[in-house]
């Protein structure tokens, strides 16, 4: 399992924009969970964060597993990773996946990776046996999102000025002029083909106003 903000945080300052006021906010004040916390929740948009505290291991725990990264290090032919040899991995695989800003308008990724019980993971795997997935605590699994968006066929899809980038299906593109109207509706169908196929509803990671 690959590592949560939540896993290495410790506290943060954070400006109060109604009382007018800093305050502080340790990490079980945060409500952390996948891609989510009370900032994007029930304080969004009241709190301004202007620092935080990250609470570190003394002693690096290399994980390979998530990803392509094991891939590209395979390619690399390199068997003992350090923590140099990973970020210049991870770097590697964003430049290869991710569209340049300068010259192609996305959104970023827009899908959180739906966690999922281990019950309708079993039913899933049945149907289909390459689905690809990480296991969570408490019997969860996650599901790439990514993955499911592909098997829709939705990777490198152009709908009107809006689509999908052609080497990362979670990432919406602006082709010409989209408007923010159409990268929503797009959303919308990716979200509801998904559903359709595999019983599992994405979510959207971005914020929408």
């Amino acid at each position: 399992m690959e590592t949560e903000l939540m896993n290495i945080f410790y506290s943060c300052v954070a400006f109060d924009t109604l009382e007018g006021v800093f305050r502080i906010f340790h990490n079980e004040d945060c409500k952390f969970s996948y891609r989510d916390s009370i900032f994007k929740s029930e304080q969004k948009g009241r709190y301004i964060i202007t620092e935080v505290t990250y609470k570190l291991d003394t002693l690096p725990s290399i994980n390979t597993t998530y990803g392509a990264i094991s891939k590209e290090l395979e390619n690399r032919n390199i068997t003992n990773p350090t923590i140099r040899d990973i970020a210049e991995v991870v770097s590697a695989i964003r430049v290869e996946k991710l569209p340049d800003p300068s010259t192609v308008g996305n959104a970023g990724s827009f899908f959180k990776n739906p966690i999922i019980s281990l019950e309708q993971y079993n039913k899933l795997k049945e149907l289909f046996p390459n689905i690809i997935s990480f296991n969570m605590p408490n019997n969860q699994i996650k599901l790439a999102a990514g993955w499911l968006i592909e098997q829709c066929e939705w990777k490198g899809k152009v709908v009107g000025q809006a689509g999908v980038w052609k080497n990362q299906a979670l990432v919406l593109i602006n082709i010409h002029s989209a408007t923010g109207n159409e990268i929503f509706e797009l959303s919308s169908k990716i979200i509801n083909d998904v559903y359709q196929k595999f019983n599992v509803k994405l979510e959207r990671e971005v914020n929408i106003f």
